[in-house]
């Protein structure tokens, strides 16, 4: 991956998770002033529009590393000496779909089970994407050897 991948990536992923956090902590963990309001707090709404915003350019991001760094690490077999890429990879999927069904659906139950797969499915995508990052930056723990480009 070019430097350009790995800088956006982060960054997407980081913005992604602060945006999420923030407006689940305002959703949840806060209580409204007025017994009548909608919202929690004033910028709740600011913060669920810039998820959902930000959301299309991290699945770009994805995107744009796949051919690069997944797609051969999934080839190579390298994934199976580190599951958190594999966990990564895993949660990506469930956590976009139910992200965008959140947005479209209507009934109550629907909202309710897309909010919960949407919540466990970024948890595991978070988790897994820090042991996978931490991981590389740490020099005393052996990386498995990248696939080589060149055939």
């Amino acid at each position: 991956m070019s430097r350009a991948q790995v800088v956006y990536l982060h960054l997407c992923v980081v913005l992604m998770t602060i945006t999420g956090g923030v407006f689940a902590w305002m959703k949840y963990g806060m209580k409204p002033a007025d017994e009548f309001a909608v919202i929690n707090h004033p910028t709740q709404p600011w913060m669920l529009a810039a998820h959902v915003v930000l959301a299309p350019l991290c699945v770009f991001a994805f995107g744009w590393i796949f051919g690069p760094h997944i797609a051969p690490m999934l080839t190579s077999g390298a994934a199976r000496r580190r599951p958190s890429g594999l966990w990564t990879f895993a949660a990506l999927a469930p956590m976009v779909l139910s992200g965008y069904l959140l947005q479209v659906s209507t009934a109550d139950g629907a909202r309710r089970a897309m909010a919960i797969a949407h919540w466990a499915s970024s948890a595991l995508f978070v988790g897994a994407y820090v042991v996978h990052v931490v991981r590389r930056w740490r020099p005393s723990m052996p990386m498995p050897p990248r696939p080589s480009s060149r055939a």
